[in-house]
């Protein structure tokens, strides 16, 4: 009787194994409220794992990390993955929200039939300053030399968006396949390199917030959250142009809850869903928002070069620039982690 007992609490712990959504996704980027509406509407569970680039994402994901079932990667990523035999091909009978994709946004993406990848964010990369501290702000790279700001910054570490940063600031695609363009960008790196306190992709939020960093380079969705909940920070668009990218929806291969990970991709789509945005804020705040938002994001697109939004280049040269970055930026941002067992 306790065997059968035994065997019975296996096979209901392998049923509510069998029940549980993994997502490899970026910090804070779907609200916790949108999480439980989904668990409640499929009767799961979903475990969120985080990452803070692409590169270690992808490090963990080639080194054979498996157990995830839904990823978020950018989309110059993601042609990498695809090439590798890393993702799964998608079922549109399964996603019949797709025709809700901004036919825009689909434009600018490499996968536009979305075959193995769907569009969930799109975004840019820019400054944000702390009005009290910085009395001359420039919307310019070249505020990252201003040796009174030393210590004072930080630069993502994400080689696509320093190095570009790097590149736009001499007046250079992000997609360059120039030697002496690359050289120069690195030069300029290295200048950088004496005034900023680290390169950052998570705690620039807290350290902008608390005055620790007076410039940060940051990612929009980010440096908008802040902003809303600190009226001394600004956001600055540089005039020399900026990178835009999209962040998609993949099934990796070997993935065990596909039909989950097609109803959460199809969820995410869904209008009412979307409205409830990545996190929360009240509506005073959150209609602010949306048209700070919409309007910065127009100046982007404005300055940013055509070359530079997620354009077949801009895939095509993500992986020639990693043993720059790695060589003389950050040796330890691409770490092949332990597989998820």
């Amino acid at each position: 009787m306790r065997l059968l007992a035994g065997l019975l609490s296996l096979v209901i712990a392998s049923a509510a194994a069998a029940e549980t959504l993994h997502l490899y996704t970026w910090a804070d980027y779907i609200s916790p409220d949108v999480v439980k509406k989904f668990e409640k509407q499929h009767g799961c569970q979903v475990v969120i794992d985080t990452f803070d680039s692409n590169e270690s994402m992808y490090a963990k994901l080639k080194a054979g990390a498996t157990g995830y079932d839904l990823v978020f990667p950018t989309a110059y990523m993601i042609q990498v993955m695809h090439a590798e035999g890393l993702l799964q091909n998608l079922d549109h009978a399964k996603l019949p929200n797709l025709p809700n994709i901004d036919p825009a946004v689909l434009s600018k993406v490499i996968d536009t039939q979305m075959e193995h990848s769907v569009p969930y964010t799109f975004a840019y990369a820019a400054l944000a300053i702390r009005k009290d501290k910085i009395k001359d702000a420039e919307a310019s790279y070249a505020m990252f030399d201003r040796a009174a700001l030393a210590g004072r910054i930080t630069l993502l570490d994400d080689m696509r968006e320093s190095i570009g940063a790097a590149l736009k600031s001499l007046g250079h695609s992000l997609n360059t396949r120039d030697d002496s363009q690359l050289a120069a960008a690195q030069d300029v790196l290295i200048r950088w390199k004496k005034n900023i306190a680290r390169f950052d992709n998570e705690g620039y939020k807290a350290g902008i917030d608390s005055a620790e960093f007076h410039l940060v380079h940051g990612y929009s969705g980010d440096l908008f959250q802040v902003q809303m909940e600190n009226p001394k920070i600004d956001i600055l668009i540089p005039r020399e142009g900026v990178t835009i990218g999209c962040d998609e929806m993949v099934i990796p291969k070997g993935a065990k809850q596909t039909a989950l990970a097609h109803a959460m991709i199809n969820f995410l789509l869904d209008p009412d869903i979307a409205a409830m945005k990545s996190f929360s804020l009240n509506a005073k705040l959150r209609m602010q928002w949306d048209r700070n938002y919409e309007l910065l994001l127009e100046r982007a697109l404005q300055r940013a070069g055509a070359a530079d939004v997620c354009g077949a280049d801009d895939q095509a040269q993500a992986f020639p620039l990693r043993a720059l970055w790695r060589r003389r930026f950050c040796p330890s941002d691409i770490i092949a982690l332990r597989p998820r067992q």
